[in-house]
């Protein structure tokens, strides 16, 4: 995945990296465009296991039309 070889280049070894994405439960749609929703796990798998997860979180977010949009938070760090 491109993202993960970008992250891998510019964070330092151990340095901390924080990704949001939609959550299994999010939109399947943004702005009319098909988008990919994880849990934490599917994420931290999608950044390979040389990361590690340290913690996650989830969020309701209320758009300005009164829907609601679950995100999830991963908190990792890079490999030394």
């Amino acid at each position: 995945m491109a993202y993960v070889r970008q992250v891998m280049k510019s964070v330092k070894p151990g340095g901390h990296v924080i990704v949001a994405t939609f959550a299994p439960d999010g939109p399947e749609q943004c702005s009319g465009l098909p988008v990919v929703r994880y849990d934490p796990d599917q994420l931290h798998d999608e950044c390979g296991p040389s990361f590690e997860l340290l913690e996650h979180a989830s969020e309701e977010h209320k758009t300005p039309w009164g829907s609601v949009q679950h995100f999830i938070y991963c908190h990792c760090r890079a490999p030394h």
